[in-house]
């Protein structure tokens, strides 16, 4: 990796707290970062990585503050990218809120992590959970200095040792969002399904855990499963440093000991076909420039045996629209003059079922020269007991040399899927039995 330097800096450029970890480059460097980001932003080239004459200058921005690694050398941007990105998730694991005031206030805890995190440039040990047993935030006396633990220098680095809980218990969620980019004509041009799976550990002791899904490598290389056995094939795989590999590979069981506490065990990608679950159709009339009439019709496209729960549709209008009137058989409708649009509630929205609403409001009786854009209709909702991937948690094995009972827990949960353009249907899917979408559809 090879940074040679970290800083933290407010959103004038100005220094808050820097480590210089190599003294190959100036001081006095970090003054140009500034003058190159803005320069780009002008430009319309805003980059993560801008360069200089004496160095490159890699950064993310987090609220009201710019985490700036520079380099001398040609250093493996995506790794120092990771790095910052751990580098926040610390802070804030210390500080609860990573912005300019938390920094001045902690100079001495944060110039120990900088210098726990990374040794002359390269990236040494970021599990928060181990850091906060040996740095503190409390005053210590020179003579009584904390003994770092031996988890540092253990081959499991991110789990302590003599851990003990009153209640041993295992918490997972299978974390899902679909991402949808759907044409004004409603046909979906792209679909995938990006997924996690969370966990949160009680655990007494060293466990082991062995987590298997319904991978379709692994039923395929099991005899007599391919045909009777709903699989998912997985892609893009990427794991917490705490699972082993080479066993994943040789028979695609998830085995590991895990952190104590919350951590994200993997996530993963899955490329398929996705319709919408609550389909919206909009006609929009104009009567003598005076005034306009919307009619909304709400589709479910799931199974009669599911209710859509807390279903909102906001269907964007004119921000010179005023006296609103609404007419629906099913639900309530409320004008939201702060976001320029109808938000029209439906508390239970069974499956296969349609229904509609009429919105009429009054125009300026002056008409533009220009065809007003038509923004997309958002459409919210939340389905129990559904699910659209198909992936599924088949055993959830927890094994610890003391032979203690514990209790594992598996639900499905629903998120919001990622940006998207004004063409996006973004659902989310969740496997503890709750579904949850945002979507937008074009007007037609």
């Amino acid at each position: 990796m090879s940074a040679s330097s970290i800083y933290v800096l407010d959103l004038k450029g100005k220094v808050l707290i820097s480590r210089d970890y190599r003294g190959d480059l100036p001081l006095n460097c970090i003054d140009e970062f500034m003058t190159l980001v803005l320069d780009e932003e002008d430009e319309g080239l805003a980059s993560p990585i801008v360069q200089s004459e004496q160095a490159t200058f890699m950064y993310i921005k987090h609220q009201n503050l710019y985490v700036v690694a520079a380099s001398k050398k040609n250093a493996n941007a995506a790794l120092v990218f990771v790095f910052l990105h751990r580098l926040v998730q610390v802070f804030t694991a210390y500080f609860q809120e990573l912005e300019e005031e938390s920094i001045r206030d902690n100079f001495v805890i944060i110039y120990e992590l900088l210098d726990e995190l990374m040794d002359f440039g390269y990236p040494q040990f970021t599990e928060t959970k181990i850091l906060q047993e040996y740095i503190t935030q409390t005053g210590r006396k020179l003579e009584a200095a904390p003994r770092p633990p031996m988890a540092v220098t253990n081959a499991v680095s991110w789990r302590s040792e003599n851990i003990k809980h009153r209640k041993n218990e295992v918490f997972l969620d299978v974390v899902e969002s679909v991402n949808l980019l759907v044409s004004a004509t409603g046909t979906v041009l792209h679909s995938d399904i990006v997924g996690s799976v969370q966990m949160r550990v009680h655990l007494s002791g060293m466990p082991e855990l062995r987590l298997g899904l319904n991978d379709k490598v692994l039923f395929e290389s099991s005899s007599g499963r391919r045909k009777n056995g709903k699989s998912v094939e997985l892609e893009d795989v990427k794991f917490h440093q705490c699972v082993r590999l080479s066993r994943f590979e040789t028979d695609r069981t998830i085995s590991f000991v895990p952190p104590d506490g919350e951590f994200e065990l993997m996530s993963y990608r899955l490329s398929r076909h996705v319709k919408p679950l609550i389909w919206i159709e909009s006609v929009i009339e104009r009567h003598s420039h005076s005034r306009v009439e919307y009619m909304i019709k709400a589709k479910s496209n799931f199974k009669r045996r599911s209710t859509a729960n807390n279903v909102q549709i906001i269907v964007p209008v004119p921000t010179d629209a005023d006296s609103p009137s609404f007419t629906s058989p099913m639900g309530s409708c409320k004008y939201a003059p702060e976001q320029s649009a109808v938000i029209w509630t439906i508390k239970n929205f069974p499956g296969g079922k349609e229904f509609f609403m009429k919105a009429h409001f009054n125009l300026p009786s002056v008409e533009g020269e220009e065809a007003e854009a038509r923004p997309p209709i958002q459409v919210k909702f939340e389905i129990p007991y559904f699910t659209t991937s198909g992936i599924q948690v088949r055993y959830l094995k927890i094994i610890e040399k003391s032979g203690y009972t514990a209790n594992p827990w598996v639900r499905y949960i629903t998120t919001n899927g990622g940006m998207y353009d004004s063409t996006a249907v973004c659902c989310q899917i969740s496997l503890d039995q709750l579904l949850c979408a945002d979507y937008q559809v074009r007007t037609t």
